[in-house]
């Protein structure tokens, strides 16, 4: 009969954390004191992102709204985890790969790991972030899953694996990154747009009331991108989609 291999016990108390400081140093801390005492979502890559050929998306840089702080991405998935972090209000900062944690695995031997992405969460805490390759989960990636998820809920984070989005919502997302730099809210003015649409309607029919379309669209779909107004953006975005003003009318 054959025997189950016994799970490994995961103690996030044997967990260590290795960083760039911001001299640059790498320094490795105890992982429950590096989440509780360090900003990690200011710190660059851990490890420099190489150039792959044959990838179609080379490393570069992302320019988050949510910071202002330009984000060093390795990979096309990294990229779009990113947008769509950086869309997300209940983020408040994002990094990519900025901390890799190690620890002994079977036979003692030294494991290593370093999560894709990390964003700090406006509730408190953060959320570290894999981006399953092709949609598929590998063992190796399943196996680090558990360690990555053990140290997450020791130190009040969360921890995810994340596939490939709705292609509908990533397509919405990133025509409305174009938008997402606040300049583009000066053509038609932040309270100019909120009031043409305290009652929902198409989204060209107040472009119209506003004024020139090409100073007004920025300004619109800038409002979309900060969550001044609303709509399904798991169906695909067109001049006539309804859009509403957002309770609160602020992100």
């Amino acid at each position: 009969m054959a025997t189950q291999r016994r799970r490994l016990r995961i103690d996030a108390s044997m967990i260590d954390a290795r960083f760039l400081d911001g001299q640059g140093v790498l320094r490795q801390v105890p992982w429950l004191q590096a989440a509780a005492e360090y900003e990690l979502e200011r710190r660059p890559p851990v490890r420099s992102f190489p150039v792959r050929p044959g990838r179609r998306i080379a490393p570069g840089w992302w320019w988050s709204a949510t910071d202002g702080h330009l984000v060093h991405y390795g990979f096309g998935a990294m990229r779009t985890q990113v947008m769509l972090l950086d869309f997300d209000r209940s983020v408040t900062a994002l990094a990519c790969s900025p901390v890799e944690l190690v620890w002994r695995g079977r036979g003692e031997r030294r494991v290593s790991h370093v999560p894709h992405v990390m964003a700090r969460l406006r509730e408190g805490g953060a959320v570290l972030v894999d981006c399953a390759a092709g949609g598929g989960i590998s063992r190796r990636l399943a196996g680090r899953a558990r360690v990555m998820e053990a140290a997450a809920a020791a130190a009040g984070w969360h921890y995810r694996i994340a596939g490939a989005p709705n292609p509908v919502l990533a397509a919405n997302v990133r025509w409305l990154a174009g938008f997402r730099h606040p300049r583009n809210a000066v053509g038609a003015g932040e309270k100019a747009v909120a009031a043409c649409f305290e009652r929902p309607r198409p989204l060209v029919e107040a472009v119209r009331e506003l004024g020139d379309p090409l100073a007004v669209w920025p300004a619109v779909f800038h409002a979309l991108w900060t969550g001044a107004l609303c709509v399904d953006l798991g169906k695909p975005l067109h001049e006539r989609t309804v859009a509403h003003l957002a309770e609160g009318n602020e992100r």
